[in-house]
This record gives structure tokens, C-alpha cells and sequence, in this order.
């Protein structure tokens, strides 16, 4: 069995220094704030007639809306695809991506027990714009917000329909589905019941990165599984800094640092050195087993 150290990655202001929908923004000449003032002003509006809202996802319906109104002209997946092209990501992405899938395949000792790195996303953003950009070709799998086509009155393709939403919540699904290894092995599901020692990538073996408290469900789930948990802020901003600083002292997560992945940076070095420290013990675990269960070889009799 793959002894798989997984480094799982947010999205938005993780990997990336703004919002993907920026770029959607940009084209059509809108103003950002006025697209999410709207956005937000939505779950308050139905609220006050007893309907429930998810604030996570509600934004997925203004996309729909301006796409059909004309507002984002022509916004189909394709286009969705298309923007994920022109994001800004931070320094040493995705450079990291493969550093850290290095530090083992270098190494001759962890071959022997099939240890090895792969980089997941999940994401309340859209999968498609993550399928557009450029650190597509370095992860394993992602989990996003996924939409379909339809042709408008006026003949032209548009988002029409939501068909899979992901808010941070639901962000542990994905986890569990990259723990017993949903898509990897067939017939298994994230409601399958599955012994840990059958698990694909045990939590233990996680590095969850994030930038602040809406991850925090994720952040727990692999704290909890004695996994390693890592956030991120903008370099100067005060207010992330003091956030991220505040999770720490909570113990939502175990380390955080500037947003900065290249190399000799804070944030290079730690998640480095815990692929490292992950891949000794899985090693040491694994030689320590293979000496437990094997025997001495039978020798001549005097």
C-alpha cells in the first residue's frame, strides 16, 4: 500500500494573492465591492422570510444571474476556464509544488516504501478556473464549485445551472474522500466503511494550508487526525497577521507565515521540513514493521 503524504491547498488568498472571479470583474468593468454587496445583502434578504441561505455558495447564483443578464458577457465554462489563465499567484507557486515531491522521490530509502507527495485543492471557488490555471498540471485532484452550459434566448452559451457546491463546511467531505481514496480505488465512496489501516492518505499524513477562519472545519479535522495545519497572510497586512496570530493562540492551526512560497521563506521551510519530518516516521513506521514480521533465515544444525 502507498504511504502518501498529501498537501491539500485552499484557493483564493492561498495560492492565488485575490479572488478568481477578479479577472471576470476586469473584462465586464465591474466594480468588485458592488458585485459582492450584492452578493451579501442576498442571505439577509431571504433570511427575513425563514429561508435558509448558504453564504458560502449563494454567490454561485450571481454568476448564473450575470451571465444570463448580460452583465458578464458570454460567462460559460469555457470562460471560466479561460480566466483561471490570467490569475496572479503568489511568489514560488508553483515551484513549491515540485520541491516537495522532490524531497522524497530523491530520496532511495523512501522508494522502497512507496512514500510519496501529492498536492490536492479544495476550494469553494470554481473548479473550472482552477482547472485553467497553472498549477492544474502539479496537483492530484481538486474539489471546487462545478457549473453547466445552456443557450440563452439570444443563442449564446451561458452558466445556467449549480451542480455541485462546496462551502467550507462540506470542505471536510473532500477530505474524508482524499483519506480513503474516493476516485482512486473502485467502489469505494466517502460513506464507505473502510479500517484506517485501508485508508489511502491518513490524516496524519496531511498538510492543510489556509488563510484564516473559514477554514477552520478543515483545520480541525486534520488537527484532530494529528495531521499538520499551516496559514498564510499578505505580507503587511495587520489585520490577516493578527488573525492568523489569534488561530494560532486558539490552536487552530500549528504555524503560519507571510504569504511567500520561495524558497528560504518561512513558509518554504516549514512545509519542507514537515514533508520531511512525514516521510522519517512513515519510514521508520514501515522498517520497524518489516523487521517485526520477519524471521530469522533457518541455518545448519551442528
Amino acid at each position: 500500500m502507498a504511504n502518501i503524504i498529501a498537501i491539500i491547498w485552499d484557493f483564493d488568498k492561498t495560492l492565488i494573492s485575490e479572488y478568481m472571479q477578479t479577472p471576470i470583474f476586469k473584462e465586464n468593468n465591474i466594480e468588485a465591492a458592488d458585485f459582492w454587496k450584492e452578493v451579501n445583502a442576498f442571505p439577509d434578504e431571504l433570511e427575513k422570510k425563514g429561508i435558509r441561505v448558504n453564504i458560502d455558495t449563494c454567490y454561485l447564483n450571481f454568476l448564473i444571474k450575470y451571465a444570463r443578464n448580460g452583465k458578464f458577457k458570454g460567462l460559460n465554462n469555457q470562460k471560466l476556464y479561460e480566466y483561471g489563465k490570467r490569475l496572479n499567484f503568489y511568489n514560488g507557486i508553483p515551484q513549491i509544488f515540485q520541491a516537495t515531491k522532490e524531497i522524497v522521490a530523491n530520496e532511495p530509502k523512501y522508494k522502497e516504501y512507496d512514500i510519496r507527495v501529492e498536492h490536492y485543492i479544495v476550494s469553494t471557488g470554481t473548479a473550472q478556473t482552477i482547472r485553467g490555471s497553472l498549477v492544474m498540471e502539479h496537483v492530484e485532484d481538486i474539489w471546487g464549485c462545478e457549473l453547466t452550459d445552456s443557450v440563452d434566448e439570444s443563442g449564446n452559451t451561458v452558466l445556467s445551472e449549480i451542480v455541485y457546491a462546496l462551502d467550507n463546511t462540506s470542505k471536510t467531505r473532500a477530505l474524508f474522500e482524499i483519506n480513503k481514496g474516493v476516485g482512486k480505488r473502485d467502489g469505494v465512496d466517502v460513506n464507505s466503511k473502510l479500517p484506517e489501516e485501508f485508508r489511502r492518505v491518513k490524516f496524519e499524513n496531511m498538510i492543510y494550508i489556509a488563510d484564516g477562519p473559514s477554514d477552520i472545519p478543515a483545520f480541525s479535522l486534520v488537527n484532530k487526525g494529528n495531521g499538520a495545519t499551516f496559514a498564510i497572510y499578505p505580507k503587511g497586512d495587520d489585520k490577516a497577521f493578527q488573525q492568523v496570530e489569534q488561530m494560532r493562540e486558539d490552536g487552530r492551526i500549528n504555524m503560519y507565515a507571510e504569504a511567500d512560497y520561495s524558497k528560504d521563506t518561512t513558509a518554504y521551510m516549514w512545509i519542507c521540513n514537515k514533508v520531511k519530518e512525514y516521510a522519517e516516521r512513515i519510514y521508520a513506521t514501515e522498517k520497524t514493521k518489516l523487521e517485526r514480521n520477519t524471521s530469522s533465515a533457518p541455518s545448519h544444525l551442528n
